[in-house]
């Protein structure tokens, strides 16, 4: 184990990882092929204390500024082996951080603590039909209407899209560009809301993903979540953590394909002997190993500098996509050292391949990351 982490860490790793041995590895082929799991299983995650960890104590969090809590609780829910199963269960950590900061006093109060408690779901909804990475363009209008706001228009691939409670939506209150973006609380049974059915995605079959509608939806106005127009810096502030999740996820989903490959080829016979035995075998094995380490490494570097309060944009975004090549090409050498069985659905390294590819579009393209990190190193 790495020297970021404390014993307090360490039992939180237990605990998710006790939770996921005994809630969710027994079940987890099923509600991939049923593309969603039980709703109890928020409240089970709720009562291990999984959901909690960043949130104020005040609003029933734990942990509110330990990253590496999150890093430790994060890397053992991946142990699932199902990426949509984590983007659904953690779908509040994109969801619920704003209204936790800047929401009013009585909203946060009426909806942080049940969601901690996974009696209701949080999901994050910016992503548009017309446009994903590109933020400062959202086309859902909301206008003021007395105690209102009348929102219109429509977003994708919205994870808990088709079940949460509370949506954290992006949509445009004032003109052109970021200057004109605010975010607004909207909840499942407002009027004018509802949402399409299931997407049918490559990966992510356990997460359930949705359209979702507003026409003429009537949101009152104390459901703005920090001042109007000032949704935009809400978001980049958002992204920073969802990326460095998204690189735990990654480099995590890669670990999870080399630890299978390492397995079976130990196990699997050719001409005689395992698989294993060959030195081409060997020496993928080995590329896939220092790779993960480095990926893992150079992550743990910037949840540090997030510890320690600093900004850490291009790091981040630089540890999102190595982590995220590294995971594409161990988990496709994981396929290749299955052969024939890596291309089965029973075979878990299928799963991961299949999974691993959301994971350079997700919270800002591998593209969009580089035009990031250009912008930090001034070219």
């Amino acid at each position: 184990m790495s020297d970021y982490f404390n014993e307090t860490h360490e039992q939180v790793r237990l605990t998710a990882r006790k939770f996921i041995e005994t809630h969710v590895r027994p079940y987890i082929d099923e509600w991939e092929e049923a593309g969603e799991f039980p709703r109890e299983i928020y409240q089970k995650a709720g009562e291990a204390g999984l959901l909690g960890i960043g949130f104020p104590e005040a609003l029933g969090g734990i942990g509110e500024g330990d990253i590496f809590m999150k890093v430790a609780a994060s890397e053992e829910l991946m142990r699932s082996t199902s990426g949509g199963f984590v983007a659904s269960i953690g779908s509040l950590d994109i969801g619920l951080p704003p209204v936790a900061k800047w929401a009013n006093k009585e909203i946060r109060e009426q909806i942080v603590p049940p969601v901690l408690r996974g009696e209701k779901i949080s999901a994050l909804a910016i992503t548009e039909p017309g446009g994903g990475s590109d933020v400062a363009n959202i086309k859902t209008r909301a206008v003021r209407d007395g105690d209102h706001y009348i929102v219109n228009g429509s977003k994708t691939f919205i994870t808990s899209g088709t079940r949460a409670d509370h949506y954290t939506v992006a949509v445009r209150t004032g003109g052109e560009g970021h200057a004109g973006i605010s975010l607004l609380l909207i909840d499942r049974d407002m009027p004018g809301f509802s949402n399409g059915n299931k997407l049918r995605k490559m990966g992510w079959w356990a997460s359930d993903t949705a359209e979702l509608y507003f026409e003429d939806c009537r949101v009152p106005a104390d459901r703005l979540i920090g001042a109007e127009n000032a949704g935009f810096i809400a978001i980049m502030s958002n992204f920073l953590a969802e990326r460095l999740s998204l690189s735990i996820m990654a480099y995590m989903t890669a670990q999870l394909a080399y630890e299978a490959a390492l397995d079976y080829t130990k196990q699997r016979q050719a001409f005689g002997r395992p698989v294993s035995g060959f030195q081409v075998t060997r020496h993928k094995l080995v590329d896939m190993a220092t790779q993960i380490d480095i990926a893992r490494e150079y992550t743990y570097r910037c949840a540090a500098l997030m510890q320690a309060g600093k900004n850490p944009i291009k790091q981040v975004a630089m540890a999102k996509n190595f982590s995220v090549d590294v995971c594409e090409k161990v988990t496709r050498e994981a396929v290749q050292l299955f052969g024939g069985m890596g291309y089965m659905r029973e075979s878990v390294v299928d799963r991961l391949y299949r999974d691993a590819k959301i994971l350079s579009i997700g919270g800002g393209t591998t593209e969009i990351m580089k035009e990031l990190i250009a912008k930090q190193i001034r070219l």
